[in-house]
Order: structure tokens, then C-alpha cells, then sequence
């Protein structure tokens, strides 16, 4: 399994607006085969950054996920939002209880 979780700096006043576009993308993502989980966060000492916790069946699920028109789209509408570079790990998991 995959885990992605990515932090996204959002510009003062923009992170009503981004969470907007968000939700649109969840609703193309929920139907995605190999698309786990893919939950949109708003980080508590950080309310201008967002949060999303991703995970995949596979690493081609993921790449299936980053590579639809859908999700271009979408990072190209959230670009000029963002301040600053996102914080972007991918993870693969060894254990679960």
C-alpha cells in the first residue's frame, strides 16, 4: 500500500476557495479502483495549510491517480492559491495492526 500525505501552504483568504476546488476533485477521485482513502485536513497550528492523507492499493494506482486530466486540472486552478512549496512524502507501508 501507499500513503501520500501532502502539506499545502494556501494563500491568507484562499483556503475557503481551494477547499472549494478540493471537493470537486474528491468526487472524480472517490471513483478511482485503486484510491483507498483520500481525506482533505486542515492543520490545527497551521489553519492556512491543508492537509490530504492519500492511500493507494499499488504505486501504479497512485500514478494513475497523478496522471488524470482531472487532477492536472485541479492543480492547475489551486497553483496560484499556493504559498510556497508543498511538503510531499510518499510513504510504503511494512505494518499494519
Amino acid at each position: 500500500m501507499i500513503t501520500v500525505i501532502a502539506k499545502l501552504p494556501i494563500k491568507e483568504g484562499k483556503v475557503e476557495e481551494v477547499s472549494g476546488v478540493f471537493k470537486t476533485l474528491m468526487l472524480n477521485v472517490a471513483k478511482e479502483e485503486g484510491t483507498l482513502l483520500y481525506s482533505l485536513n486542515k492543520e490545527k497550528s497551521k489553519p492556512n495549510t491543508l492537509v490530504v492523507v492519500e492511500q493507494y492499493k499499488d504505486l501504479e494506482a497512485f500514478k494513475f491517480h497523478s496522471s488524470t486530466n482531472y487532477f492536472k486540472e485541479f492543480f492547475a486552478k489551486i497553483n496560484p492559491s499556493i504559498d510556497g512549496k508543498p511538503d510531499i512524502a510518499v510513504m510504503e507501508e511494512i505494518s499494519r495492526a
